[in-house]
């Protein structure tokens, strides 16, 4: 049996509950766009930029890079808290790990830190038990989603696939481009990634059953609630 996301009217008064309130952090550096400051920053350095009560602008490290991304706009968060809403109840019931939304400051390999839009993680056990689980205990994904922006296409597109794809060992990676209206879906597997474009099925291992995702409307009703223009 499959679970499947219909093409009936969607409601994001859920995905708001999630996703707006980074937008609602006051007094933080302008940050107009995505930027990577070349320089050999290290995981401690960017850990004293990282201030937990506040969740942008995100700081991330790859290869020695400092990758300082703004506060996104209003339909990249409509997206962010769409995308959990729809994948919740399926990584839940099919006993799949933890989905979970950035900020976060995860260590998936030595002297790195990324904060996918969101993440599904394995059960990981914590290093120090009377702490509780950190993001440095987490670095197993089983899926990670970016949600691009004009800024962040190279960075999500590129500099990303390519940590997540070929060093960090992900298993999948979705780049959702909203203006395009497409799903990129990165696997180990695979040079290409698959483009959905009407529906995307993802079934992982483990899953008993495939989710399916009805992108079309989930796109249209995101344009819709955020004021975007109409495609022509």
């Amino acid at each position: 049996m499959m679970m499947v996301w219909s093409s009936a009217p969607f409601s994001l008064q859920n995905a708001l509950h999630f996703s707006l309130s980074a937008e609602q952090t006051m007094g933080m550096p302008a940050v107009e766009q995505e930027t990577v400051v070349r320089r050999g920053w290290t995981a401690a350095q960017v850990r004293d930029l990282i201030d937990e009560s506040r969740a942008w602008p995100r700081y991330e490290l790859i290869d020695g890079e400092l990758l300082v991304t703004p506060s996104p706009g209003v339909p990249h968060q409509m997206a962010v808290g769409a995308f959990f809403e729809l994948l919740k109840s399926f990584v839940d019931r099919e006993g799949l790990g933890h989905l979970v939304m950035s900020p976060a400051d995860l260590e998936l390999i030595r002297d790195s830190i990324t904060q996918p839009d969101l993440f599904v993680f394995l059960d990981s056990a914590p290093a120090d038990p009377e702490k509780g689980l950190t993001w440095r205990d987490i670095n197993t994904l089983v899926l990670a989603i970016e949600i691009i922006s004009p800024s962040s296409i190279r960075n999500d597109r590129v500099i990303k696939r390519d940590f997540y794809m070929d060093k960090a060992g992900i298993s999948e990676y979705w780049v959702v481009d909203l203006d395009a209206r497409i799903v990129e879906r990165w696997t180990r597997s695979s040079a290409t990634p698959m483009i959905d474009r009407a529906r995307l099925r993802w079934q992982p291992s483990g899953a008993t059953a495939p989710l399916v995702i009805d992108l079309e409307t989930l796109f249209e009703e995101i344009r819709k609630a955020s004021g975007m223009p109409r495609r022509i």
